[in-house]
């Protein structure tokens, strides 16, 4: 057929078989839908019951993009109502097996993609959408350069940024005719990738050093100057890119680094919630850090921050911290250490005499006496009973996060670490676990997934229009995050359950409004704060139809 009438195709007009009669005379329909005119609670119960159906998670995944292609109200009815079910399914872990198939199931794109061999196309890019100053609240890029451990995708990490948004609305109400994903075409060092006849990016090594630099510069430069209301959000750039550009632009632009910053929040809300069962402060706090990337060096930061408005110097909270990577406890003797790692390397001095050679894990256990051990090295089964219980030496109620994911690459099995502490550890993980039993007690284990967080971050900063992220304002959206469970009955949740994340998402960004006003970089808060929130998020309903 020809023609398809343009209430069809648009994703945000077009309502399908919900269409009344006489909408469809009005919007040349007329003949074009079956006669039944249908409700949106009866267009989410087929949705669901076709995507029970499909076989695999990858399915259901495409279908579901498709439905975003079509039906943006529908689409995040279903998403909304289903959000602890498909979170899986439209972000991670699916999300990484549509990526590495993008090139060769390409259908149809909703990003805008920048080149690093056309920067003068930065700012024609944006202009196509037709966009005012006023008109964007948000604006997710990636450079693909580390994704969700599975590495350098190049053009085909779009679906990243798409994902991310997918959650930012159904979670926290983020209007999606306000938002814009952006992939940044750099190359890729994939050779997988640049030797696919189908791949449909850049086919050249990744670039780094200046035109690298000078394009990031251009992106932020362009886009917070045509959408100054904009949160910037940052997702899976390399380890070394994703801290420095975070340094150096966060206090001039809204910036924000999920991966970081987010991830390190989150971990924030589980040790905040573990320390109402301790009874101890952060400034009390002696954190050791499994794998320290991006991830893990995020989790320091914050930590650290968090340390320091608990009364100590920023020396003080620095020695307070130990990463271990692949290669033994990080020491500034060293060759070669990554900028992102310096900021918490030990003294070789200090170590002496701790090991022949490398100072590993367990070593590194026994030694530091850690109150926090935290795994991000997605090297499974790392943490063995050995490390588990010389971490039980060294503190009575140890607060343990493994949150490498998926489960073959958690550094222990929260069964195990329970076990193997007899229930002294304070357990929060990456993946989702259901109930144990132990000892005659149930464990709840909460996941300590980021869609409890950034959501709320971004919805509050966006609302209270703050001028750049804190991390005052990182610290109230995880303390909103951690008041949201009691954990001091035997074998309670740290974390609250994915299942609630609208509500979750609500209460977040509330106090990051608060902590914006608090720490300066925006007006005060409107007096009825918790209505300005629920009016401010986007509900997945059609207007009220005609005839």
């Amino acid at each position: 057929m020809s023609h398809v009438p343009e209430a069809l195709r648009d994703p945000l007009v077009n309502r399908g078989t919900a269409f009344t009669t006489a909408e469809r005379a009005k919007l040349g329909l007329v003949g074009r839908l079956p006669a039944a005119v249908e409700t949106l609670d009866e267009q989410a119960r087929r949705v669901w019951a076709q995507l029970q159906r499909k076989q695999t998670d990858l399915g259901r995944y495409i279908y579901l993009d498709l439905l975003h292609d079509r039906n943006e109200t529908l689409y995040f009815r279903v998403l909304a109502d289903h959000l602890a079910e498909l979170l899986p399914v439209v972000y991670d872990p699916t999300v990484g097996e549509a990526i590495e198939q993008w090139s060769h199931d390409y259908r149809t794109s909703r990003a805008i993609y920048l080149s690093i061999d056309r920067p003068e196309d930065v700012r024609p890019s944006f202009e196509t959408l037709g966009l005012g100053p006023d008109d964007v609240d948000l604006v997710v890029v990636s450079d693909a350069q580390e994704i969700l451990g599975i590495g350098d995708w190049g053009v085909n990490g779009t679906d990243i940024s798409i994902g991310k948004l997918a959650v930012y609305t159904a979670a926290a109400g983020i209007h999606p005719d306000r938002v814009v994903a952006v992939n940044l075409d750099c190359g890729t060092d994939n050779p997988t990738l640049l030797n696919d006849p189908a791949y449909l990016g850049n086919r050249h090594a990744r670039v780094s050093g200046q035109r690298y630099d000078d394009l990031i510069a251009t992106y932020l430069e362009t886009v917070s100057g045509m959408f100054p209301k904009a949160l910037l959000h940052f997702e899976d750039f390399g380890p070394a890119n994703a801290r420095r550009i975070l340094e150096q632009y966060r206090d001039r632009y809204r910036i924000f680094n999920d991966d970081m910053q987010g991830t390190g929040a989150i971990v924030m809300a589980s040790v905040i919630s573990a320390m109402k069962v301790t009874g101890e402060g952060f400034d009390q706090q002696r954190l050791l850090v499994f794998g320290a990337g991006t991830a893990g060096t995020g989790m320091a930061d914050q930590i650290s921050a968090a340390m320091v408005r608990a009364g100590l110097t920023p020396e003080q909270a620095r020695s307070r911290v130990w990463l271990v990577d692949k290669y033994g406890l990080v020491t500034d003797d060293m060759p070669g250490l990554p900028d992102y790692q310096a900021a918490y390397a030990r003294p070789a001095a200090e170590v002496t005499g701790w090991a022949e050679g490398g100072i590993d894990l367990l070593t590194a256990v026994r030694q530091v006496r850690p109150t926090i051990l935290i795994g991000t090295s997605t090297a499974h089964n790392a943490f063995t009973e050995e490390v588990i219980e010389a971490l039980c030496a060294g503190v009575e109620r140890p607060i343990l996060l493994p949150l490498s994911n998926p489960t073959e690459r958690i550094e222990v099995m929260p069964q195990d670490a329970v076990a193997w502490s007899r229930g002294r550890a304070l357990v929060a993980v990456g993946i989702p676990v259901p109930p144990f039993t132990h000892d005659g007690t149930t464990y709840t284990i909460g996941q300590a997934n980021n869609a409890l967080l950034y959501p709320g971050l971004g919805l509050g900063t966006i609302l209270s229009g703050a001028s750049r992220v804190t991390d005052g304002m990182l610290l109230a959206a995880a303390e909103a995050v951690a008041a949201q469970v009691d954990p001091t009955a035997p074998g309670a949740s740290l974390l609250p359950d994915v299942a609630n994340l609208r509500a979750s998402s609500a209460m977040v960004a509330a106090a990051v409004v608060r902590a914006a006003a608090r720490d300066g970089v925006a007006p005060a808060p409107p007096d009825e704060l918790v209505q300005a929130v629920q009016d401010a998020m986007y509900q997945p309903v059609y207007p009220a139809a005609e005839g």
